[in-house]
């Protein structure tokens, strides 16, 4: 259960009305190639981060890209500006300078080993889709583009800037969330918005009452909760999304306190919206 989304965020809105429980499902990975590539080098994705630090297009103050295999212009804005143009401003005070890096296909070889850039698509169990590499202030974030549908890569992107998020909390916003999900625990609310999140939450709700809202599978928890719906509220205000009911969901009035919640905390920019009615009325 992940995000691809194709339907308005208004979908989600629709759902949170009903009785029934979303749940985010990925579409099938297929695609079409954007250009003819040119040969990639094969590289750890280490080795690229510092190679390319210093040679990134610039995109916003905060943003840059770089491509590995040549991507259409007209693909840019879809690619680029748009994810870009739609992060609320309070979630880009919070992030490191960012660098976009767009390649063929990821590949992790050894189970343990470095995430490789390469020119042939690896066999399925060996294929990543996104990863990143974190050095100072600057956090560079790669993805397979190749033959992946650009839903499945705003769903990559934004989970990535969740994860920087995440990690970047102030403590207002860890401290509202805590006291989220606690309400949630004592309510023994089933159901999350992720895998991740979902499995942890599992472990969690395993043990005592008193022992499930402190300690260190709460903080692990929540922080996987905070990643996982940021990424949904997220890909919501830029893109239009799908969302299918599953036995595994979080009920829709905590998936609405949660993303009102979000949205108190980070605003969306202007001429992005979260709910139906935020939309000005003609």
């Amino acid at each position: 259960m992940v995000a691809k989304l194709q339907i308005s965020v208004f979908c989600v809105w629709g759902l949170l009305q009903s009785n029934r429980s979303p749940t985010l499902k990925m579409p099938p990975v297929k695609g079409r190639p954007r250009t003819t590539p040119r040969a990639a080098t094969r590289s750890t994705t280490d080795e690229l981060a510092r190679r390319l630090k210093g040679g990134l297009t610039v995109i916003t103050p905060r943003f840059s890209w770089h491509a590995l295999y040549p991507i259409a212009e007209e693909d840019h804005r879809q690619y680029l500006t748009d994810p870009v143009a739609a992060l609320p401003p309070a979630v880009i005070d919070l992030l490191p300078r960012i660098g976009i890096v767009l390649a063929p296909y990821l590949e992790r070889p050894a189970a343990k080993g470095a995430v490789e850039v390469v020119e042939k698509k690896p066999a399925e169990p060996k294929l990543v889709l996104s990863t990143r590499v974190v050095n100072d202030e600057l956090a560079m974030l790669f993805f397979t583009t190749r033959g992946e549908q650009v839903a499945d890569y705003h769903y990559f992107l934004f989970d990535e800037i969740a994860a920087l998020l995440s990690q970047r909390w102030p403590d207002e916003v860890q401290e509202n969330w805590h006291r989220l999900l606690r309400e949630e625990l004592s309510a023994e609310v089933h159901g999350e918005v992720d895998d991740r999140s979902w499995r942890l939450k599992q472990g969690l709700l395993r043990r005592p009452m008193a022992a499930r809202k402190d300690g260190k599978p709460f903080r692990d928890y929540t922080r996987e909760s905070f990643r996982d719906t940021v990424t949904l509220y997220l890909h919501g205000i830029c893109c239009d999304i799908d969302v299918e009911a599953g036995p595994r969901q979080l009920p829709s009035r905590y998936l609405r306190k949660r993303l009102e919640s979000l949205k108190s905390l980070f605003p969306p920019p202007p001429e992005h919206y979260v709910f139906p009615e935020d939309v000005p009325r003609s």
